[in-house]
């Protein structure tokens, strides 16, 4: 623990060094207070970070601080004296529980809020405030129905040229349109300016034998200003990043099940994020167990050549953890699926090298 402590310590400081470097210009040049650079940058930026290379520096610490009793032998004497590889996986694992537990709580309820302050700072100071450049936006904002934005401003959060299509079987009963649509953040609505509104009516279903002739009626209404509830709020258009990285798990849950009413294409980002939270903190355990079988051997080459070892498992994990999420996204396989593959075909390559262990 004292090992993994000091290295993730020393990583962050190095990353922080290298983050006020690139960031010293615009932090003397824009007059941002120091306390906000601290509070709401700095120590945001120590979980959100830490707890992103908490697995491989499990791993690490582990393989550095084994291989250095087994180069002193101190594993022989151990084994020599009756106790078993279980015994000395025992406080290897309690630890391991520490931090994956430590760092599934971060996941799920920490990490959200500390990326809302961290995203909340960038956007203010460095980036400006976010703008997006998206042209000819759709959204589904309710089954069957939806909304269409040639342009939004995010910054004053004010649509361009809208509409809305409602759908009964593929076919058309309901249309608006509005040459701007503005959020009101008092009442908690928008409002919409020179409104064009028109409600179909129209038979599916003739009776011949009565000579019934098809029914097709619109109503049209024209109004100068018009305000309107509905289910999409500025919240819908923040960056994905925004909107995931910042919401604790039941608040994930909830977006996730509105979204699925809705009948959102965008599902499958956020159900990779809420899985991720989960999966991996879990490869904490699978990394000590490898980890442990792998330098607790005396072997030539000493520490280098098992931490060199280690460090290409760990880049091979997190290679497979990226390639299974970017698969999930597109649409080719469950989210579940994908971002557990990886921990799946660990614990067989631990369950390997646990079987082939010093014993």
């Amino acid at each position: 623990m004292g090992t993994y402590i000091f290295s993730i310590t020393l990583i962050l400081a190095i990353f922080i060094v290298f983050d006020i470097k690139d960031k010293v210009q615009t932090f003397s040049t824009e007059d941002i207070p120091i306390n906000e650079i601290i509070t709401d940058y700095y120590l945001m930026f120590i979980p959100v970070y830490g707890n992103m290379f908490s697995p491989l520096f499990t791993f690490i610490s582990i393989i550095f601080f084994t291989s250095k009793m087994a180069h002193r032998t101190e594993f022989v004497a151990i084994l020599s004296s009756g106790a078993g590889f279980n015994r000395i996986l025992k406080p290897y694992m309690i630890g391991a529980f520490i931090i994956g537990g430590s760092s599934l709580l971060l996941n799920h309820f920490v990490i959200p809020k500390a990326q809302k302050i961290k995203i909340g700072f960038e956007d203010k100071w460095i980036n400006k405030g976010y703008s997006t450049d998206d042209r000819n936006i759709h959204k589904i904002i309710a089954p069957n129905t939806v909304l269409y934005m040639e342009s939004y401003d995010n910054r004053i959060n004010t649509a361009r040229k809208m509409s809305i299509e409602k759908f009964v079987n593929n076919k058309q009963i309901y249309f608006l349109k509005a040459d701007e649509m503005k959020w009101d953040t008092v009442n908690k609505q928008w409002i919409l300016t020179n409104v064009f509104e028109k409600t179909i009516t129209q038979q599916d279903r003739l009776d011949t034998l009565k000579n019934q002739k098809p029914i097709h009626k619109e109503k049209h209404i024209y109004q100068a200003s018009k305000t309107m509830k509905m289910d999409f709020t500025p919240a819908d258009m923040w960056r994905y990043e925004s909107k995931f990285e910042t919401m604790n798990t039941p608040e994930l849950n909830k977006y996730i099940a509105r979204e699925t009413q809705k009948g959102s294409n965008q599902i499958e980002f956020f159900e990779v994020e809420l899985h991720r939270r989960t999966s991996f903190p879990f490869a904490t355990f699978l990394l000590t167990i490898i980890g442990l079988a792998i330098s607790s051997r005396k072997v030539r080459g000493g520490v280098g050549l098992q931490i060199a070892f280690g460090m290409l498992l760990s880049c091979l994990y997190i290679m497979l953890m990226y390639i299974f999420t970017t698969i999930a996204t597109t649409g080719y396989t469950s989210p579940l699926l994908a971002v557990w593959t990886p921990n799946l075909i660990f614990c067989f390559v631990a369950f390997y090298f646990y079987k082939t262990a010093q014993q």
